[in-house]
């Protein structure tokens, strides 16, 4: 069950909700900025100067919070998110890796 702020366990990480997380070509350009940010690296979903409406903007970060691909941290009137880095390469081994390559 997902914790109180809707990110999914490491065991409840199902491959075909990351792959369909990262179908949307934003949510792609999202992760792989993240990518090549140190671990650990904090944004708001403002700071990626995504095209598109402040509403829709908040949308994609849901579906990346809730595939277990970022955890999202409040942070006043905004929210950070952060890579689920060592999640990701326990739960899905090369699948950032492939991501990180596809430059």
């Amino acid at each position: 069950m997902p914790d109180e702020n809707g990110h999914p366990s490491l065991e409840e990480m199902s491959l075909q909700v990351v792959l369909n997380a990262l179908s949307d070509p934003l949510r792609y350009a999202v992760v792989r900025e993240l990518l090549g940010e140190p671990a650990g690296t904090a944004r708001t979903c403002a700071s990626f100067n995504l095209p598109i409406s402040k509403s829709t903007t908040t949308h994609h970060f849901r579906i990346l919070r809730e595939a277990g691909l970022v955890r999202q941290v409040d942070r006043g009137n905004s929210r950070a998110a952060t890579l689920r880095r060592v999640d990701l390469d326990q739960r899905f081994p090369g699948l950032l890796d492939l991501i990180a390559a596809d430059r």
